[in-house]
């Protein structure tokens, strides 16, 4: 029998990989207690269906930065997948075209944009870039994206650093010198196996605001931002023209014990108020889990780990049974709600739980 959630193809994933390489995708920072508290937070609210509502058309079908979208989950960028499976990004990425959604690619990927646009010419990508030290590296990325059919920039703000990612210090977790990572070798002049700290260390740590508006201004294409936790930095990307915000703590692998992605979530909607889209990440195993983010104010999710464990377990045929496993329980998951559009969920559609 088929896996028939996202849990069994963890398992399977686990099984497939190597017990470094596993720990890299699954581990977080520190002591990972927001690393399980991204989960745990869905389990902190509760649906309240409709009934007797006409939803024999329900779909999950939506748009996003004004194209359209099958469901309102994105497929979050991932670096090194090629550790996961030979198929790597382009396997990825052509499983979220065939499934109707947008896949992110990483600025650590085993691949460069130019690659992947060829090896995926279908499909709607946007590029998730880190700023090098060396601005020369980053502003060619950007233009690579851009000429090559990419349709937004999606900026990642929280990783000055490394977070303390205990697992793989433990293990001595290494991306091994034969799996290339384009950017890397570019920033790094051929060096070969390194540490991901090693990696993030030719990140420029000194970013602004400031640094932000001159990426909007020269990018030519949207910019969205993604690492935001709160109203104040909310409104500070909004001021600065990103086009939408994801609510994201990096999947608790930077700094730990911060709030889980969906409990920051309603005082980021809040604070941009409608001014542009607000999308989540982290944590997201379930189609109600897609479907309580709407709830709160989300236009759409991200999904990352599972799109991984899809990967190492069957490679692109394991990313696309994921995609239509979400796929079918969000548009399950509306229904039973008593909603025929990820739109019509609302506040009124989910409680806080009693006891919390």
């Amino acid at each position: 029998m088929p896996p028939l959630n996202l849990v069994e193809y963890e398992r399977l994933a686990e099984a497939a990989l190597d017990p470094q390489t596993f720990g890299y995708f699954a581990g977080g920072a520190g002591d990972e207690q927001t690393l399980a508290d991204n989960i745990a937070a869905f389990g902190r609210w509760v649906l309240r269906p409709r009934m007797l509502v006409d939803v024999g058309a329900a779909s999950p079908a939506s748009t996003l930065l004004g194209g359209p979208i099958s469901m309102p989950v994105l497929v979050a960028p991932t670096a090194f997948l090629r550790l996961a499976h030979p198929d790597g990004e382009g396997g990825v990425a052509r499983a979220a075209a065939a499934a109707g959604t947008i896949y992110c690619l990483s600025t650590l990927a085993t691949t460069t944009p130019a690659d992947l646009a060829r090896a995926s010419p279908g499909g709607r990508r946007w590029f998730q870039l880190y700023c090098y030290r060396d601005r020369g590296i980053t502003r060619s990325l950007v233009q690579q994206a851009r000429e090559t059919g990419f349709e937004a920039i999606l900026l990642t703000v929280d990783m000055p650093f490394s977070g303390r990612r205990e697992r793989d210090l433990r293990s001595g977790f290494v991306i091994p010198g034969e799996v290339e990572v384009p950017s890397f070798t570019s920033a790094s002049s051929g060096r070969g196996s390194a540490t991901l700290a090693e990696m993030v260390a030719l990140l420029d740590p000194t970013l602004t605001w400031r640094d932000l508006e001159d990426l909007v201004a020269e990018a030519g294409l949207p910019v969205v931002v993604k690492g935001i936790l709160g109203a104040e930095d909310a409104r500070l990307a909004v001021a600065s023209g990103a086009e939408a915000v994801a609510v994201s703590n990096h999947g608790g692998r930077q700094l730990d014990g911060v709030l889980a992605s969906l409990d920051a979530l309603p005082e980021v909607v809040e604070a941009v108020c409608g001014a542009v889209p607000v999308i989540l990440d982290g944590g997201v195993r379930r189609g109600t889990d897609v479907v309580k983010a709407l709830a709160l104010g989300a236009q759409a999710v991200m999904v990352g780990r599972p799109i991984v464990w899809g990967l190492a377990a069957q490679g692109e045929p394991g990313v696309a049974y994921v995609l239509a496993l979400l796929h079918e329980e969000v548009r399950l998951a509306l229904a039973l709600l008593g909603c025929v559009a990820p739109a019509q969920v609302s506040r009124r559609h989910v409680v806080r739980r009693a006891d919390d």
